[in-house]
């Protein structure tokens, strides 16, 4: 017998073959996953696995060339990684007022995110 999985299970790019390792080996972090209601926003941000919150602010352009203020929460949970997009200031601050006290709560800058890429 060869140390090597079947053929079935086997994946063509070596850096995708995280399926076939232990689960201790596997990798932590799947892929983020986009809310549209702040509802379920919220019942996510209170959940015991969620760890911190990143609110960045920023301007989008529209398709008819008028600049918008758009405003990204990001909750960081143990599977995924949570993000909720407003375009109403008044309802993003609201909701930044009723984030749970135990989630700690980081501002990032469009400057600042831009220098660590």
């Amino acid at each position: 017998p060869t140390a090597h999985p079947p053929a079935h299970r086997r994946s063509l790019c070596p850096h995708l073959h995280h399926r076939d390792q232990p689960p201790d080996r596997q990798p932590r972090h799947a892929m983020p996953r986009e809310v549209k209601d702040i509802k379920s926003f919220l019942l996510i941000a209170h959940r015991k696995d969620a760890k911190a919150c990143r609110i960045k602010k920023s301007t989008r352009t529209t398709p008819k060339g008028v600049p918008t203020k758009v405003t990204k929460f990001k909750v960081r949970c143990s599977k995924y990684l949570y993000t909720l997009v407003l375009t109403d200031p008044e309802k993003a601050e609201k909701l930044r007022a009723s984030l749970p006290p135990t989630l700690k709560v980081e501002d990032v800058d469009k400057e600042k995110s831009k220098k660590k890429a």
